[in-house]
């Protein structure tokens, strides 16, 4: 599959497809999924926003069997315009037992440079099953957290700050509003809708996205009490909720992330 809006550079793709195969050739690799992540698919871009593709990729299954694995990381060079890396799929299941929310992010990006369904829906399935919520709402809470500790008592800021601290309150408050679900959306528009958001903060967040969207530096400025009030307090439920120190996976989730790994690996790598 492939969902492309008409708005990405058309040159800048075709650069990132042309890396994507670069990285299977000269890795020996399969890319099963490729999609943009950051602003642009969480729903804040720039007009300079670069470009963040990331992707799965899977190896020969003999490649796995053997003390001396290689990286599980594989980076191609870093610019203004590209940030084209991926997760080996094994570091991405792992991460999945962990309760890491970064993974199901890249599974549910909106825009895909290319990919497998079956793939997606595979790793999607297997997320579901193993995902630990308190595990990814501590994610949250921490990223929240990280990107609020500087500037939350400050009526001015970054406002690209503001925006990468609302993101990770709103999956705070979406999981509080979803108590059987494990993995929120992507897009800080849906996290908002299906949070119960007030309308004074979905109005607040339209705003600064649209002027976001016509200004390449957003720079410093009034951070709207209603946003303030509203990450501070998604910020105390999730400390409250989540606590602040992760497990380790159980062993049961262990045991079923192993199978969907082998599976994956049979299924997407270069030899099958």
């Amino acid at each position: 599959m492939r969902a492309i809006p008409d708005t990405f550079d058309a040159s800048v793709v075709t650069e990132i497809g042309a890396r994507l195969a670069g990285v299977e050739s000269d890795h020996g690799v399969r890319i099963p999924w490729a999609i943009e992540s950051g602003s642009r698919a969480w729903g804040f871009p720039s007009p300079d926003s670069d470009y963040d593709c990331r992707f799965f990729y899977v190896r020969d299954e003999d490649a796995y069997l053997t003390p001396w694995l290689p990286r599980d990381v594989v980076e191609t060079p870093l610019d203004a315009v590209f940030d084209v890396n991926g997760w080996d799929v094994r570091k991405a299941v792992e991460l999945l037992a962990r309760g890491n929310a970064v993974a199901v992010e890249w599974l549910r990006s909106p825009h895909v440079y290319r990919g497998d369904e079956g793939f997606r829906d595979a790793m999607l399935d297997l997320a579901a099953e193993i995902a630990d919520r308190s595990a990814v709402g501590r994610h949250y809470t921490h990223v929240c957290r990280g990107q609020w500790e500087r500037y939350g008592d400050e009526t001015e800021m970054p406002l690209k700050r503001l925006f990468y601290a609302l993101r990770p309150a709103a999956c705070v408050r979406w999981l509080e509003a979803h108590p059987a679900a494990a993995t929120p959306p992507m897009q800080l528009q849906v996290l908002l809708q299906q949070s119960g958001a007030t309308e004074a903060v979905v109005r607040l967040v339209d705003e600064l996205v649209e002027v976001k969207s016509r200004t390449r530096e957003m720079g410093i400025g009034a951070a709207p009490a209603e946003l303030r009030t509203y990450v501070a307090d998604a910020l105390t439920r999730g400390l409250a909720m989540f606590g602040d120190v992760a497990p380790a996976p159980r062993v049961d989730v262990r045991a079923r992330a192993a199978d969907a790994f082998r599976q994956l690996v049979r299924t997407y790598g270069p030899a099958s």
